[in-house]
């Protein structure tokens, strides 16, 4: 195929529901825009909050918005051992049977009882740049690394909607296995 996407390695966050934003910062906090991510609308917020699993916790969890209508925790492999958890590996927003965790934040805490997950790694595509690829919403495919550790991603989701743009999205896991970077390009096969 030899369509190119550029890399989006995502570091362990959160997205939280108002009501959940709530209760970590007070009724009627607004999230601060830290960053604009690649992805229309999305953006990184100067707020953090900490995650606790069975066996720890991992401290300024950084929240990204806007807020969604269910709080969603995005750990790599790697941090869920690290407090504890074996988490299964989801497409975004499938949270049904998910563990849940405790979010501490700067006026309370919220436990969950769903909702933390490893991301399923997937390409975000406008619904043209889909069609330029031969790909729509829900597709499977394989993309090919280059650089000091090449590898290849089987089962990779692809998500195409007005809402998105060319990205890959990995976690640091993923990407630290393939020696890949923001910004690098890899190619779907």
């Amino acid at each position: 195929m030899g369509y190119k996407v550029e890399i989006g390695i995502s570091n362990k966050h959160l997205h939280l529901s108002e009501a959940d934003l709530a209760k970590l910062f007070g009724a009627g906090h607004k999230l601060t825009v830290k960053k604009e991510l690649k992805q229309p609308g999305q953006f990184a917020a100067e707020e953090q909050v900490d995650v606790t699993g069975p066996k720890g916790t991992l401290k300024g969890l950084r929240i990204l918005g806007p807020c969604r209508k269910e709080t969603q925790v995005e750990l790599a492999m790697t941090d869920a051992r690290t407090i504890g958890l074996t988490l299964p590996v989801r497409e975004s927003g499938v949270l049904d049977g998910s563990p849940g965790v405790k979010l501490i934040g700067p006026a309370g805490e919220v436990q969950l009882s769903k909702g933390a997950i490893i991301a399923l790694r997937h390409i975000h595509l406008s619904n043209a740049q889909a069609k330029e690829a031969g790909l729509k919403d829900k597709d499977w495919v394989t993309v090919k690394t280059s650089g000091t550790r090449p590898l290849i991603f089987e089962k990779v989701l692809i998500r195409s909607g007005d809402g998105h743009i060319n990205e890959m999205h990995v976690d640091t896991d993923e990407g630290n296995a393939a020696g890949l970077q923001n910004g690098d390009q890899v190619e779907v096969i």
